[in-house]
């Protein structure tokens, strides 16, 4: 069966892999899920990521979720635009997430970026995810 929202599903399956306490969850791999987890690793939310072959043609991403002191590093992940409804916004226009205590996963022109990346590339583009 096909997913009409590949990237929500990544991150429901991290927010449901942290409160199951899970040191690691896996997800089908694709360029895009591999870029917002770079960026998460880059902010500190998540410790790495492993994409693996399943089988010839078919790979996973093995995530290792990130736990300070019992509690997930990750409070609040929520998706922001949707396959039925994309959100863009200009740099300037961009809120901040938690008053800049969380970040925003921006897809721009130059590649997915955190908003802080793109505030200092002065970028804009559609607003993924938000991260606290």
């Amino acid at each position: 069966m096909s997913m009409t929202d590949p990237l929500g599903d990544m991150l429901t399956r991290i927010r449901n892999g942290q409160r199951a306490h899970k040191d690691t969850i896996s997800t089908p791999a694709s360029h895009l899920r591999a870029n917002v987890l770079d960026v998460l690793k880059r902010e500190g939310y998540i410790r790495d990521y492993i994409r693996r072959e399943v089988r010839p043609g078919i790979a996973e991403v093995d995530i290792q979720l990130k736990y300070h002191e019992g509690e997930p590093v990750i409070r609040e992940i929520n998706r922001v635009s949707t396959p039925g409804r994309r959100v863009y916004s200009k740099i300037k226009d961009l809120q901040r997430v938690y008053n800049g205590l969380g970040i925003a996963i921006l897809s721009t022109p130059r590649g997915v970026l955190s908003d802080a990346e793109a505030r200092d590339m002065n970028v804009g583009g559609e607003v993924l995810c938000q991260v606290f």
